[in-house]
C-alpha cells in the first residue's frame, strides 16, 4: 500500500503555489491523506482568510468520496439532500464540496490522498490542481459512475 509522505505533500503544495504565482494568484493548497486527514495546508501571503478551510474540506471530500469534485457535482445536483446530509454525518469531519479545485490523489491505480485548492476561481483552481498533479506524476483517470450506483 503506498502512502503519501509529508515531503510528497509538500512537493505537491509548492509546486500549486509556483503556479499559482505565474497566473498571478494567491491560493491555500490542502493535502489528506487517503482518510481525510491533513498531511499539509498552506496559506501563502496576500490569499483569502478562508481559503485555507475551503481547501481543506476540498482535499477531504476528494479522498472520502474517492472521486474528483467535478465528477460529484452531477450527483450532487441531481440528490441535493442526500449531499447536504452527507456533512452532518457523526463521523464527517468537514462538509462535503463537489466542487472544482477538489482533486483525487491517485498513484498505481491506488487512492492516496486529497488535494484541495482555494483562491482563484473555479476554473483556476481546477486546472492547478489537475496541472500540477499531472506534472508529478499521479493519475487523474477516474472510471465514469456506473448505471448500477445510480451516480449516473
Amino acid at each position: 500500500m503506498t502512502s503519501l509522505t509529508l515531503a510528497a505533500a509538500e512537493e505537491i503544495i509548492g509546486a500549486a503555489h509556483q503556479r499559482a504565482q505565474e497566473i498571478g494568484k494567491a491560493v491555500s493548497v490542502a493535502v489528506v491523506d487517503a482518510g481525510g486527514f491533513p498531511i499539509a495546508i498552506r496559506r501563502p501571503d496576500g490569499a483569502r482568510p478562508l481559503t485555507p478551510d475551503i481547501a481543506r474540506a476540498k482535499a477531504y471530500t476528494a479522498a472520502i468520496m474517492q472521486r474528483p469534485g467535478t465528477m460529484l457535482k452531477k450527483w450532487q445536483e441531481s440528490q441535493p439532500v442526500f449531499f447536504s446530509q452527507l456533512s452532518q454525518l457523526p463521523g464527517a469531519a468537514l462538509p462535503i464540496m463537489a466542487t472544482e479545485g477538489s482533486l483525487t490523489i491517485k498513484k498505481d491505480g491506488e487512492i492516496i490522498g486529497g488535494l484541495g485548492i482555494a483562491g482563484g476561481t473555479a476554473d483556476e483552481d481546477q486546472r492547478i490542481a489537475e496541472e500540477v498533479l499531472k506534472a508529478l506524476g499521479y493519475e487523474l483517470e477516474f472510471a465514469a459512475w456506473g448505471v448500477a450506483g445510480g451516480k449516473d
